[in-house]
């Protein structure tokens, strides 16, 4: 009564389906750990660069930069008085080492003028035209919507509060 041999079948056990991939390699490196102020330093720059690239897409439509749309929304509120080159560049949100250049531009456009006050000939007075307030004006709503679109959903009560906190990081900023 012997019992039949029967050979091992081993070949689908050398039949590689695909490499072995350890733990140690699918998991990634830690970071050193951050300070908060650093993280949180970070996340700021993170948000304006995404939020500042979609209001350039918004700009662009109508060939601003969103330095001179900026500019111009300085001069707006400034009114029919306008302001001196300085003040202008003081309003700024990112500083632009060179205003002159800027507004040459934005007048070459139409879209602003330049005039010497006769009071005192070394001051320059930058008012918006009728064509720079029709450009802002179009623009008005789409940087709404859009605006709307990237911070609606936090509601007042965060926007508030975020508003508060980014007013007061500014105030020891330096």
């Amino acid at each position: 009564m012997g019992e039949a041999i029967i050979p091992l079948d081993s070949i689908r056990y050398n039949r590689y389906i695909g490499r072995m991939v350890t733990q140690e390699v699918t998991t990634k490196p830690r970071k050193p750990a951050r300070r908060l102020e650093e993280e949180v330093f970070v996340e700021i720059q993170r948000a304006a660069d995404l939020l500042g690239r979609a209001a350039e897409e918004v700009m662009r439509s109508s060939g601003l930069s969103s330095t001179q749309y900026n500019v111009l929304r300085i001069l707006r509120g400034a009114g029919a008085a306008g302001l001196a080159c300085g003040e202008v560049a003081e309003r700024m949100i990112t500083r632009d080492p060179d205003i002159t250049r800027l507004l040459d531009r934005l007048e070459r456009r139409g879209l602003v003028m330049r005039a010497r006050e006769s009071k005192d000939r070394r001051v320059i007075t930058v008012r918006i035209t009728p064509e720079g307030l029709r450009i802002l004006r179009e623009l008005d709503g789409p940087v709404a919507d859009l605006h709307l679109r990237q911070l609606g959903h936090l509601g007042e009560r965060r926007l508030t509060q975020l508003l508060m906190l980014l007013e007061a990081s500014r105030e020891t900023s330096g």
